[in-house]
């Protein structure tokens, strides 16, 4: 028996030994850190953070619709079934190819400001800052308005067909899922802490709210049955009367109502004004493939930057995980973020430097300031003149969806306008109240936004469709995702369940590091100066499609409840 015993803790120890000193070219395969297959179908894939809403795109597509409706009938069921992170009250960002003209359009379904609430307001109140749970954080919701863009130009089926599905669940009621539940139980405990709340607050304060998400005194558990018949008979007034009955009928009237009677200055002339906005995506070539991102008002830029910066080194020779790795990664993304904090806003209200920003020859002189040996901070690189869902379909015809939608906090404002079954956004709170910034509070104006879906192309063809949720974990998400692929020679899904990076604060900051880095790179980067700490929690959650020219091959974050499905 101790023969067993010693055989066995030797073989352990010998395992362990051989992971520690596996070479460079050993890490790239990624397959240490896969927690399940790629997904892989020829006519269609769609990959949501929740099974239900995977399964719904998949049906949608069976039934001829394109990946546009595919995407719609998700993203309408993720407002249910997942309301903490999105819905009918927020945004919505979106890459789509068209396989038809072989070119991306990108589409900023972002709302505005109150046109009638000025800068002065907040000074003469004595107002610093917006505050989460304020009224004064409500933009127009540009959601609905997005999905009827994007299914006038892609879409298949009649609109009423997309909304179905998740108009009978809300009906029948889900069972709720585990994140879903771990969510709302941080929000329970954490509220007063994130939203900065009175410490007398009562959730009987939000009567509305408290109604829809807490009708027993408590919000639901894993396993709990969530119903929502209001937001069943919202969406089947959308379905039957268009996307004005969100901004110029009933729903409206309910909004502004409400929002007027908490002291919000939304109008139902800024509903009725309402419109989204196509863009053309902007992109960097990064080691032979085209990375694409839309401009601001989001930070898509920032990975944009950071992967013109992190191009000037050999990162598949150091290898995944390697000092070199983290360290020209966690400075390349402190040198991306000054430039965001200092140039990104709307442009319809400042001439954006993006065209420079994106440059190899300023990526070049940025680099050049990084030492080898140690960890710096950094400012903007030019002279002087700024909570989510992500979801991708393809379809039998060659569309790929890339889109991200987003109340910004945890069920928004916890503003819940009666009878209509949803929160309201805050994404005001990506103003600053300051004067002379590029993100300054003004009327009609759309704040900062930190989601952001992307797409590469290669060789002028689509290959991979994908996002990250996360706020500023985003960029970061995203620049790990390309590295996984295109340095380290992963496949979709090793990429997404490989251990991740985030750096956190300002300056020098912190590195944020999932378990499975090795202890002697961990070592070797506090020697450089990098604060180091062991995270379990904001890592984002990845979906993505990688296209072949034949296949799809679908993959889904492991740290979510999603689910990758194809047929």
């Amino acid at each position: 028996m101790r023969k067993k015993q010693h055989f066995f803790i030797c073989t352990v120890i010998f395992l362990l030994l051989s992971i520690s000193e596996l070479s460079a070219q050993d890490r790239l395969s990624g397959e240490l850190f896969s927690t399940r297959s790629e997904v892989i179908a020829k006519n269609g894939m769609a990959a949501t953070n929740h099974p239900l809403a995977s399964q719904i795109a998949v049906d949608i597509l069976k039934q001829g619709g394109s990946a546009v409706d595919a995407a719609i009938a998700a993203n309408a069921f993720l407002g249910f079934g997942d309301p903490a992170m999105n819905g009918l009250g927020g945004d919505l960002f979106v890459i789509i190819w068209s396989a038809q003209e072989q070119q991306l359009y990108g589409l900023n379904a972002s709302g505005k400001s109150p046109k009638n609430l000025e800068l002065e307001y907040f000074n003469e109140h004595g107002i610093d800052h917006i505050s989460a749970s304020s009224p004064l954080a409500v933009t127009v919701p540009g959601v609905v308005d997005g999905w009827f863009e994007m299914h006038n130009k892609f879409g298949t089926l009649d609109f009423n067909q997309l909304l179905e599905p998740t108009v009978e669940y809300a009906r029948d009621g889900i069972a709720v899922h585990s994140e879903i539940a771990d969510i709302m139980d941080y929000l329970d405990r954490d509220l007063i802490h994130s939203y900065g709340v009175p410490d007398d607050f009562s959730w009987n304060d939000l009567p509305y709210f408290s109604e829809l998400y807490r009708p027993h005194g408590h919000f639901p558990k894993k396993g709990d049955l969530f119903v929502n018949y209001d937001l069943a008979n919202t969406l089947e007034l959308i379905a039957n009367q268009g996307r004005d009955a969100f901004y110029k009928g009933e729903i409206a009237e309910i909004i502004v109502e409400h929002l007027r009677e908490l002291g919000g200055h939304l109008t139902l002339e800024d509903f009725a004004d309402h419109s989204s906005k196509w863009v053309d995506p902007v992109s960097v070539n990064y080691r032979g493939v085209d990375v694409w991102q839309l401009p601001p008002v989001t930070q898509g830029v920032s990975v944009l930057q950071m992967l013109n910066i992190l191009e000037g080194y050999d990162l598949a020779e150091y290898g995944f995980g390697s000092p070199e790795h983290i360290h020209y990664f966690a400075e390349a993304k402190k040198m991306a973020y000054a430039d965001l904090y200092e140039y990104y806003g709307d442009p319809d209200f400042s001439d954006l430097p993006l065209e420079e920003l994106m440059s190899k020859e300023y990526a070049t002189d940025r680099r050049s300031q990084i030492r080898d040996d140690w960890s710096q901070s950094y400012g903007p690189g030019l002279d002087p003149e700024n909570h989510t869902i992500y979801l991708t379909t393809a379809d039998k015809d060659g569309n790929m969806v890339s889109l991200i939608q987003s109340n910004s906090w945890l069920f928004g404002s916890l503003i819940v306008p009666p009878g209509l079954g949803f929160p309201l956004q805050n994404r005001g709170t990506g103003f600053t109240l300051t004067e002379g910034h590029v993100n300054t509070y003004a009327p009609g104006k759309r704040p900062f936004h930190t989601i952001i879906p992307a797409f590469v192309t290669k060789n002028g063809e689509p290959y991979i469709s994908f996002g990250l949720t996360g706020g500023g974990m985003q960029p970061q998400g995203h620049v790990q995702i390309i590295l996984n692929t295109i340095d380290f020679g992963m496949n979709l899904q090793e990429a997404s369940d490989a251990p991740r990076i985030r750096h956190s604060g300002s300056g020098t900051g912190a590195i944020e590091l999932e378990s499975g880095f090795d202890y002697r790179s961990i070592r070797s980067l506090m020697k450089k100066g990098h604060q180091v700490q062991y995270g379990f929690e904001r890592f984002g959650g990845f979906q993505g499609i990688m296209f072949d020219g034949t296949f799809y091959f679908g993959a889904s974050e492991s740290r979510k409840d999603g689910q990758a499905a194809g047929y």
